[in-house]
């Protein structure tokens, strides 16, 4: 086995440190969010609101100094800067409410996009060479979906908890691949 060059060595550390961060940046994001989740998911909320602001302003601005624009175009992108900056505004006065409507919104998409997901499966299952597999995964999909829409905002709670559990796991697979990772030897 020959040693590594100088270059190479620098190249391993960087890897290292780059899987050694985001481990410890997903682990500490998942032990965040389940320790503060309503905490974590009220400054999510809160910077979806300041995002809103910003390209609000951005969209007015925009229909403000663009020249190039006619009269309609412009007058779109100042209605539409303005509705992005008011609703940015109104999310953040009543954050916790902006907060637990949101929850329900993606509960309610989450659920919605796995029926559709499990319609579409079946709809290819005539196609497929794994026809009991793609069954299988309509129906799975499907009846999470149903699930998920009869108590979106219960569902969203069990998606965010599964996510910081999941946070928490890869970021221990992570931080080992830190110390475990050697380079590829030809």
């Amino acid at each position: 086995m020959a040693s590594e060059s100088p270059a190479e060595k620098t190249a391993v550390n960087g890897i290292r440190t780059a899987f050694g961060a985001g481990g410890v940046l997903a682990l500490v994001v998942g032990i965040v969010i389940l320790v503060w989740p309503g905490h974590v998911a009220s400054v999510i909320t809160a910077i979806i609101a300041l995002y809103a602001i910003v390209v609000g302003l951005v969209y007015a601005g925009l229909g403000i100094f663009a020249r190039g624009m006619n009269g309609w175009s412009r007058l779109g992108h100042i209605v539409l800067g303005v509705l992005f900056v008011i609703g940015g505004v109104i999310a953040l006065a009543n954050l916790r409410a902006s907060t637990v409507w949101f929850a329900a919104f993606l509960g309610v998409f989450i659920g919605i996009m796995w029926i559709v997901e499990g319609v579409v499966a079946l709809t290819t299952v005539g196609g497929g060479g794994s026809k009991a597999f793609a069954v299988l995964f309509a129906i799975l999909s499907i009846a999470a979906g149903v699930i998920v829409l009869s108590s979106p905002l219960w569902s969203a709670v069990v998606l965010w908890w599964m996510f910081g559990v999941s946070l928490i796991v890869l970021g221990i697979v992570q931080i080992v691949r830190a110390f475990a990772f050697r380079p590829v030897t030809r």
